[in-house]
């Protein structure tokens, strides 16, 4: 009978161990914010907790293994570290500019400690002006000095969990790296230095000779994966000058990345980019990220994108605006301008690098003058901006024609394009024909070279 109550003693123990191993009790009280929820994230694992009317929030939840996640509601997100078996509770105020918390509960010490770290860590601290304005010698003592005082602390506390313990000296050992290879891109915008550039020894060799192939790190220190993201995107685009002519060779950094969450990551980040119908490559390139990515959201994005833009490569029938309200008058079809090259600029009046364009596409236009083009800005404002649509092309002077389109984003030439960003410009030829759907810009010289290619064939 002992032995039967001991067995049964000892399957509860491993019922409650195993009942209670993959989560975490997170509750708290969030003050001064106008959030609704508290969004708790880790790689593709998101949690969203409802912030109630009296700031309080709370729920359990069911975590994969310990580690640090992403706390957010007001402002940037914040580290925090949950643990199996947690009962963390947040204290969170949104009027400090850096999101103050405070912790109590199972998992305080190690989060308190997180709270109470020396050094700015992102952009977004208050102090980043100040320590990315320092010069290389001050900036450099500031950040190791941090570094130390850092591991110091952590080895001081009395009870902290020995594998968030583990897992911070390596996440600062990144995290000073990080702000090594900030440093030249922070410097020259917070001094206005434009053309600064660090010294030949100034980066630490460790830093120099760094290679990502930890999918351990990268899962764990987000200082880690910045570092590995930033380093990936750069190769990936060193030798590439336009996306207009990419094949699946130029994109060989891609598929020699090691970390296949990177792997997918760099891939979330380029493939709809990459993937224009301006680029004749544009189905092997798709099947390429394909290949390469494991992630299924991003896979999903990657077709409809590329079902998007298959009947948009060049020499297909290109969709129609029709009845556009034109500014000189009446209105106006894509087919009233058959027999001439059609160049769209999508634009609104509210967005700002449409308007920068302004100045070049006028020179374009003038450049062309007389010549068989058309220079079309369709503009996408919605109704209550009309009379602002009206009086930004009096102000500015605008040439070419000037039509609003009949429904917005709603459109269906906007629609048909595909078109989710602006500004975005389009290259039709004199029989409809799409020659590109994704354009230079006006800035870009390549418009140029363009034109007068397509003009020199109807010579």
């Amino acid at each position: 009978m002992k032995k039967l109550a001991l067995i049964l003693c000892i399957l509860l123990i491993v019922s409650c161990k195993e009942d209670q191993k993959d989560y975490a009790l997170v509750s708290g009280a969030f003050k001064n914010t106008k959030a609704k929820e508290v969004i708790i994230s880790k790689g593709e694992t998101e949690f969203k907790l409802a912030i109630n009317d009296d700031g309080t929030f709370s729920d359990t939840l069911k975590i994969e293994k310990p580690g640090f996640y992403n706390f957010s509601a007001d402002g940037p997100p914040k580290s925090v570290y949950i643990d199996f078996g947690d009962n963390l509770k947040v204290i969170a105020d949104a009027k400090s500019p850096i999101l103050e918390m405070t912790f109590e509960g199972e998992g305080a010490i190690e989060n308190n400690y997180l709270s109470s770290k020396v050094g700015v860590r992102s952009f977004a601290d208050k102090g980043a002006k100040a320590l990315f304005s320092l010069d290389e010698v001050a900036f450099r003592n500031k950040i190791e000095s941090d570094k130390n005082e850092n591991l110091k602390t952590l080895s001081s506390i009395e009870g902290i969990d020995s594998n968030f313990k583990t897992l911070e000296e390596t996440n600062l050992k990144y995290e000073t790296l990080t702000l090594y290879n900030d440093y030249q891109n922070g410097h020259r915008y917070f001094t206005n230095k434009r053309e600064f550039e660090v010294s030949e020894d100034f980066l630490p060799q460790s830093l120099k000779d760094m290679v990502f192939d930890s999918g351990s790190d990268y899962e764990n220190s987000e200082a880690y994966k910045k570092l590995a993201l930033n380093t990936s995107l750069d190769a990936t685009f060193k030798d590439i000058e336009s996306f207009s002519n990419i094949k699946p060779a130029d994109l060989t950094p891609i598929s020699e990345i090691k970390i296949q969450a990177l792997k997918n990551d760099v891939i979330s980040y380029v493939g709809t980019m990459i993937m224009s119908p301006a680029n004749a490559n544009m189905k092997d390139i798709y099947q390429f990220f394909s290949d390469n990515s494991t992630d299924p959201e991003t896979k999903k994005i990657l077709t409809n994108t590329y079902n998007k833009n298959k009947n948009l490569l060049k020499g297909m029938p290109s969709p129609k605006f029709v009845n556009y309200e034109n500014n000189a008058g009446g209105e106006t079809s894509l087919d009233d301008l058959k027999g001439k090259y059609v160049y769209v600029d999508v634009w609104a009046t509210w967005c700002g690098p449409c308007i920068g364009e302004i100045p070049s596409l006028k020179k374009v236009e003038k450049q062309y003058h007389g010549k068989n083009i058309e220079f079309v800005s369709a503009s996408i404002d919605t109704p209550n901006a009309y009379d602002k649509w009206k009086s930004m092309i009096k102000e500015k002077e605008l040439g070419g024609t000037q039509l609003l389109a009949d429904n917005a984003w709603q459109s269906k030439f906007v629609q048909d394009y595909a078109i989710d960003g602006i500004p975005r410009f389009i290259l039709i030829d004199p029989d409809g024909n799409i020659i590109s759907a994704d354009a230079p810009r006006p800035s870009n010289p390549e418009l140029v070279s363009m034109l007068d290619s397509e003009l020199d064939k109807t010579k």
